[in-house]
């Protein structure tokens, strides 16, 4: 079992409630993702170990399966929260029943074999149908990967829990390869990486459920991206250059005068690649026009100038 000393609380580290739900655990990442991304702090390395323990909470606490069993077993979370001492106490306090309950046997005699079986599958179990083959059990585990091996797609190796011949689990490498344009959520098959097969028979599948990061620039909705760019207020005034930062690189992009405050500028074909699919989504500009601070005697007096011109044509406009 875990120590408490190895304890690490998610919700602390993102500073969110236990009730929190999908879309408060996504704010709050996000937030604390801007704040602590090792772009924003090159060669701060607290700041990066900070980061990375905001995408370890955020990991867990997004998945909801990761999330039930970190809830129940806490810091044991990973192991199922249950020993195989924990497992056999509970049988035992469950006691001789009737009607054939899994662990013990119509006669009050305790079954560790089918105790076994019922916590770990068919393959624990002793004599029943063990004589035909039958394939493995799939199983499910989730991968995650960025927002940028998303968008290009390619090969990627992870390391996996899978099962072995004795029962236990082993680490294996595999190279999964990865559509460009996954959606999170998508689940990808790996042939043979399952349980192993009963009486001879093959190996289930392995089928690994991706989950895409949430970036810390860009939001994706479906094929669609969206990013701020800031804009200083007299260039959303007159117009101009701007720089954006897309994932594949940066370019400039022209806006009109007289811009507004979260105007949303649509660049066709620059989002993400259709998932199998050809041609790609949007990119959305959202433009946040951003005051100055710390303003010279100059910069105020063309500040004001400005107002009074303002509440002058206000006056004659009344007049009329």
């Amino acid at each position: 079992m875990a120590s408490r000393a190895s304890f690490k609380d998610y919700y602390k580290m993102l500073g969110v409630k236990r009730t929190a739900d999908e879309q408060e655990l996504k704010q709050a990442y996000r937030r604390l993702a801007r704040k602590y991304h090792p772009d924003v702090n090159p060669g701060d390395k607290a700041a990066e170990e900070r980061f990375k323990e905001v995408q370890e909470a955020y990991d867990v606490l997004r998945d909801k399966d990761k999330r039930r069993k970190y809830d129940q077993f806490g810091a044991a979370w990973r192991q199922g929260g249950a020993t195989w001492q924990q497992a056999w106490d509970q049988a035992r306090r469950a006691g001789p029943q009737p009607g054939g309950v899994p662990g013990w046997d119509t006669a009050g005699d305790f079954d560790f074999g089918d105790l076994l079986g019922n916590l770990f599958g068919e393959r624990f179990r002793g004599g029943r149908g063990a004589g035909r083959p039958r394939a493995g059990e799939e199983i499910e585990q989730s991968v995650e990967i960025s927002l940028e091996e998303a968008f290009r797609g390619g090969s990627r190796m992870f390391q996996i829990q899978v099962p072995n011949e004795s029962g236990g689990r082993s680490t294996e490498r595999i190279e999964v390869r990865i559509p460009p344009g996954v959606p999170d959520g998508q689940r990808l098959r790996v042939a043979g990486k399952g349980h192993p097969g009963v009486g001879g028979g093959p190996r289930g599948d392995l089928h690994l459920k991706v989950q895409v990061r949430p970036h810390p620039r860009f939001e994706r909705d479906g094929d669609d991206l969206t990013t701020d760019v800031p804009v200083p207020v007299w260039q959303a005034a007159l117009g101009g250059e701007i720089e954006i930062r897309t994932l594949t690189g940066s370019g400039s992009f022209r806006i009109q005068p007289e811009t507004q405050n979260g105007q949303r500028v649509r660049l066709s074909g620059q989002g993400m690649p259709r998932f199998r699919q050809q041609g790609r989504g949007n990119l959305y500009i959202r433009l946040m026009v951003e005051m100055p601070s710390r303003l010279t005697a100059r910069e105020k007096e063309l500040f004001a100038e400005l107002r009074r011109l303002r509440q002058g044509e206000a006056r004659s406009a009344t007049a009329v």
